[in-house]
């Protein structure tokens, strides 16, 4: 018997990690093209790219989310039609929107199925309602909601809901942010968030002056609070993410895909194997975790009050291209490490397969004490592993 789990929704900022999240378990990839979303710094798809994706996801019976999550003025929403057609074309499987011109305009100008973005703070049943008269199929339902009141706005509106399960939080309501604006000028309603929430600012009461990180949130980490999910029927789990690396894209998707099929197996996640996840989430950047607003309201305790993300992730050694069997493992380097460094090699599925590197040799045959980005690699062939697999180094040869 199998049981019923949530779609995985993972975040894909350009084409290989698209490709990234896919291989290690996604469902679902969200993705924006190069305008109408809010992630302007982000690698983002030209249309060729969107292309390959939408192909590459399909054929990988994994559905394609386009971001159309920006506020836009009419001169914005001229070009939009076209961007559409072209997003029919591919057979997208939704579109994420924030602006009610934008549904009107996705409605009137293609098939698209259209999800509401978090960025329109839905956060009760009266809003879900109205939204899914609009033609919206699905609600990203705002931050602030719990799994308890996203179970009561599924059951009283009968439409798709979808949650945040990881990643970075926004200090504003669901997004609604206009410190950006101030500081630099920045529009973070129309892709120009500086994450200005995340400065130091200095604080005065009664002459006195102290410095603070204020604004800034813990990570969000539902990992314990899958089977809450489930039982509340939430149909998407979605991790933020766009304009992180491929290390992340690799391990959220892992842990979470694993976990899930877990629960489909199972039935229950008592399981020795929560722990390992756990430690899987520990190994990329991050801030210290949260449960934010999932279970009781977001208080003092999420506000992240340090400098820099937590310690102890490990760095992103590279990424493998190709292997020739019995031979060689290519691979792609994306930082520094030395002869004699441990390394992690993340399969797609199972357990990671550790590697201490006695030799550093490039392609041409040449050898190296220690790689450099960009190098391409060639490591001893190892049963199991395959192209889009991540590197991590977990420890760096000593200089004696």
């Amino acid at each position: 018997m199998t049981h019923w789990v949530p779609e995985l929704l993972a975040p894909a900022g350009s084409l290989e990690k698209l490709k990234v999240a896919i291989s290690y378990g996604a469902d679902a990839v969200y993705l924006g093209g190069q305008n109408f979303g809010l992630r302007s710094a982000a690698d983002n798809f030209t249309d060729s790219e969107l292309r390959e994706g939408v192909s590459y996801a399909h054929s990988h019976d994994a559905l394609v989310y386009v971001v159309l999550n920006s506020f836009l003025h009419d001169r914005d929403l001229d070009d939009l039609p076209a961007f559409l057609h072209l997003l029919d074309e591919l057979k997208v499987d939704a579109v994420i929107v924030s602006d009610l011109g934008v549904v009107r305009t996705v409605i009137a100008n293609s098939n698209l199925v259209v999800h509401l973005s978090t960025q329109a703070s839905c956060v009760n049943a009266n809003s879900a309602a109205l939204w899914k008269e609009m033609g919206v199929q699905r609600i990203v339902l705002g931050r602030e909601v719990s799994i308890e009141e996203a179970r009561k706005i599924k059951e009283k509106v009968e439409i798709e809901i979808e949650m945040f399960v990881h990643g970075s939080m926004c200090m504003a309501f669901s997004g609604n942010c206009v410190i950006s604006n101030y500081t630099q000028g920045r529009d973070s309603n129309r892709g120009g968030c500086a994450h200005s929430c995340r400065f130091e600012y200095s604080l005065e009461k009664d002459n006195e002056k102290k410095y603070a990180f204020f604004m800034s949130s813990k990570d969000l980490q539902g990992l314990r609070l899958l089977e809450e999910f489930i039982s509340a029927g939430i149909d998407s789990l979605k991790v933020e993410g766009r304009m992180k690396s491929n290390h992340y894209a690799a391990t959220i998707s892992k842990v979470y895909s694993n976990a899930l099929d877990y629960y489909r197996e199972k039935g229950s996640f008592l399981s020795d194997d929560i722990y390992e996840w756990e430690q899987e989430l520990a190994k990329m950047s991050h801030r210290d975790y949260t449960a934010a607003s999932l279970i009781t309201p977001a208080d003092g305790t999420t506000i992240y009050s340090e400098r820099q993300h937590s310690t102890g992730e490990a760095p992103l050694g590279g990424v493998v291209l190709e292997t020739k069997e019995n031979l060689y493992t290519l691979v792609e380097v994306r930082s520094r490490f030395k002869k004699g460094s441990h390394l992690e090699i993340v399969p797609f599925k199972g357990r990671t397969i550790h590697l201490d590197i006695e030799e550093l040799e490039d392609v041409s045959g040449e050898k190296f004490e220690q790689t450099r980005p960009g190098m391409l690699l060639k490591l001893p062939y190892i049963s199991g592993v395959e192209s889009f697999n991540i590197i991590r180094v977990i420890g760096e040869a000593r200089n004696d």
